[in-house]
């Protein structure tokens, strides 16, 4: 007999996202500025671990070749290990024991990434980087994809599922935000320890505080005792072609593609153009920034629930992505105006991009656990691990080729020089990655316009009240305006196929 998590659980259960979450920050954040040093930090001590400049066909780094690497690594294990979860019949579940095994190794490798052997430019330490960096991603994948396909499983209810990816919505972004904090306290370390240490000895200890967060779920949460499905029996491509069949998922998948690559354009540049245009020399700025930027968002994310009940998922989200595009512009005007104690554009990007961050941190998560629910429902197969798993690597497609546009973007108008590691951006260039970004998150909006929210939502509802589960659901008609929530307390089968 299963149960629903109690809202203490539903917290324990957000705490492995800020472990996680922290060791993709620790990686995403540092690997540039460590490997491919700018000129101010060379002046401080730091090592040309890799040959700098554009060395692949004039556009690439070696870092951009590795990443590259690793994201069709990514293409081969999300599938892989998502299958693998979805056809455990471990005990003690199909998913927490596989994060427990991932758990250890993850945090060791977002340190070992960072150890190269040679103190000095080396082809040694390409090879160094691009094997640890793709055990890394194994890792993360073999610890983040059953750990997302429990938000579908955990949250029984729909209100279950909106709380649950509230809180670790919440715990992405304090996790992100203590990814930052080397920017203070490596500076603090420089002068004792060094370049390479100062930043080696911060990740250390923010690996270990990962560590722990991401082990406390899988000590403290029976999945047994919450999840009664089923093993699976569909082999990993029967399963991955099944999920794509999905037309409703197809098209979510087509527009997260979108939303990441205009946020990641986004996330690369806006640290970026503040540090660059406030002539901030240690990059204490963009901290300041992007932890204003999480905090304002996070005062927004108890109210996400309630628009939701309001609203529905499919119109927030369009929301969010039309005031995304709005901050992209906020932020293309960075430095427009220096005699302010304040850059006000920045100001602007802060409040503008708080709220629409809010949504699109909550609900496309809640949006896949929706549809890999109609799915289960409709074929008798759990397969939450493939979904979860094929929006994952949707995200990574999308990261990657916004961090492969972002430098040819950002130096148009410019004169870049092919051996510096320093991104020269012109007016221009700023511009373009911002029209950009607004373009994608516009497309993410129009695609996902497509989806047929009433369906997926209706079909869940009929289920719940079928198996007796209290829950409330909304149901938006494309047309109208107007909501239909529908809490089974107090309806019944019939007053439901009268109102829908």
């Amino acid at each position: 007999m299963t149960r629903r998590l109690t809202k203490k659980e539903m917290w324990i259960f957000a705490v492995g996202q800020l472990g996680w979450s922290l060791l993709g920050g620790i990686i995403n954040t540092w690997l540039v500025t460590f490997y491919l040093p700018t000129a101010d930090d060379q002046a401080q001590g730091a090592i040309k671990y890799l040959t700098p400049g554009l060395v692949i066909f004039g556009v690439l780094t070696l870092l951009g070749l590795i990443t590259f690497i690793c994201r069709i690594f990514d293409a081969i294990t999300d599938p892989l290990l998502a299958s693998l979860s979805d056809r455990s019949n471990n005990k003690r579940g199909r998913r927490i024991p596989f994060m427990q095994y991932a758990a250890i190794p993850f945090a060791v490798l977002s340190v070992v990434v960072f150890l190269a052997p040679v103190n000095a430019t080396s082809m040694v330490n390409f090879w160094w980087v691009l094997i640890f960096l793709i055990l890394f991603y194994f890792f993360m994948t073999m610890y983040c994809t059953p750990y997302n396909a429990l938000i579908s499983e955990f949250g029984k209810t729909q209100d279950d599922r909106m709380y649950i990816s509230t809180a670790i919505s919440l715990t992405y972004f304090f996790g992100l935000l203590l990814s930052y904090t080397p920017f203070v306290f490596a500076g603090l370390l420089k002068n004792s320890l060094g370049f390479a240490w100062s930043y080696r000895i911060c990740f250390i200890v923010l690996a270990i505080l990962a560590l722990i967060c991401m082990l406390i779920p899988t000590f403290l949460l029976k999945e047994r005792e919450i999840v009664d499905s089923k093993p699976i029996k569909t082999n990993t491509f029967k399963s991955l072609a099944s999920t794509f069949k999905n037309k409703d998922f197809r098209i979510f998948v087509a527009s997260d593609i979108m939303y990441w690559v205009g946020m990641t354009l986004f996330q690369t540049g806006l640290p970026f153009f503040i540090k660059v245009m406030t002539n901030d020399t240690n990059g204490t700025t963009v901290l300041y920034y992007m932890g204003a930027m999480t905090v304002l968002s996070a005062c927004f994310y108890p109210f996400v629930s309630k628009l939701v009940a309001k609203f529905g998922k499919k119109k927030l989200t369009i929301a969010g992505f039309i005031g995304l595009s709005i901050s992209y512009l906020c932020a293309a005007l960075i430095g427009r105006f220096t005699k302010f104690f304040v850059d006000p554009f920045a100001v602007a990007v802060v409040i503008i991009a708080a709220f629409p961050m809010a949504l699109l941190g909550i609900i496309p998560q809640s949006i896949v656990a929706d549809v890999a629910e109609e799915e289960a429902i409709e074929t008798n197969e759990n397969r939450e691990g493939m979904f979860f798993a094929a929006r994952t690597f949707a995200m990574k497609l999308g990261q990657s080729i916004a961090m492969l546009s972002f430098t040819s973007l950002a130096i148009i108008g410019t004169t870049q020089a092919t051996d510096a590691n320093d991104i020269n951006p012109s007016s221009l260039g700023m511009l373009i990655v911002a029209i950009v970004a607004i373009i994608f998150c516009l497309l993410g909006a129009l695609i996902l316009g497509f989806y047929n929210e009433k369906k997926v939502m209706n079909t869940i509802l009929k289920h719940h009240e079928e198996i007796g589960l209290e829950d409330k659901v909304v149901i938006n008609e494309i047309p109208a305006a107007e909501s239909i929530i529908i809490d089974d307390d107090t309806k019944t089968n019939d007053t439901l196929d009268k109102e829908v």
